[in-house]
């Protein structure tokens, strides 16, 4: 399995996925992650030119900063949050993170990828989580991290991507008994796929990303372990694994396709599918 998804890695992925790979499974160095990571930083601190392969174009955007911090948190790499919160304090300086800014307006993006300027729970939440899995402090945290709370306590329905973001800031925020109550009025929301492409959706490893996480209690053994069976079986015959939404444009198919390969493998590893 581990080979397959190698081979597939060598052919088809970019660098900085051929680095996360070496470094979760063959020994690489976090430095050499870092590396091919801060190609992709913009002077203002930020992150652009298609780290997030729906956001295209060289402005430093939200999906990007959420990208970044997520790796830099896989290799445990915390000082380079730093330059990401200058540059959120600057840009979104009342702790609310929009899907896309409007500098992104004159670059190409995908149709689902809005560059209103709105914020909302569905980047904060995952902004906040990477931010505290990296155990960095900040008053600008400090603020988002209150902006999380009060949208999840009000959150009554939702959709299955900002439900993973709320799952994910409840695995990282400090107050854990305030976050358990949260996840167990979550799991009885009612989700609408108003807008989602045909079959697209999440599965439950997708909200219960590790099994520690507080989201694992939405779903039975049984549930989970079918999931579970399901991702292991998804390896395709060139050995990466596909994603569960559309590309809107065909280099991303090969981008999201092995960040969906590594991500796949982890996942298994942590459930103790792998070694």
């Amino acid at each position: 399995m581990i080979g397959q998804a190698r081979t597939f890695l060598w052919l088809n992925a970019r660098t900085l996925e051929q680095r996360w790979f070496e470094h979760a499974f063959d020994g690489g160095s976090a430095a050499d992650v870092v590396r091919a990571m801060l190609a992709y930083r913009n002077d203002d601190g930020g992150y652009g030119y298609g780290l997030e392969p729906d956001h295209r174009g060289p402005t430093s955007q939200p999906l990007h900063a959420l990208r970044a911090l997520q790796v830099f948190a896989e290799v445990n790499a915390p000082e380079h949050a730093e330059s990401i919160l200058t540059w959120l304090n600057v840009t979104c300086p009342d702790g609310s993170v929009p899907f896309g800014m409007s500098t992104s307006k004159d670059h190409p993006k995908a149709p689902w990828v809005q560059a209103d300027d709105q914020g909302g729970l569905l980047l904060t939440s995952q902004i906040v989580a990477a931010l505290h899995a990296l155990k960095v402090t900040d008053p600008w945290l400090d603020r988002a991290t209150d902006y999380c709370w009060l949208h999840v306590d009000e959150l009554d329905q939702t959709h299955p991507y900002e439900l993973r973001g709320a799952a994910m800031f409840l695995d990282e925020v400090p107050d854990r008994a305030r976050a358990e109550l949260a996840a167990d009025k979550l799991k009885h929301l009612e989700l609408s796929t108003e807008g989602y492409a045909a079959g697209e959706g999440l599965a439950p490893h997708a909200y219960a990303q590790k099994p520690t996480s507080l989201a694992r209690a939405w779903f039975t053994d049984e549930e989970l372990e079918a999931d579970l069976d399901a991702l292991q079986q998804g390896q395709q015959e060139d050995g990466g694994w596909n994603f569960g939404f559309p590309a809107f444009t065909p280099i991303t198919n090969f981008e999201w396709r092995s960040i969906a390969t590594v991500d796949a493998l982890l996942t298994l590893r942590r459930y103790g599918r792998i070694s």
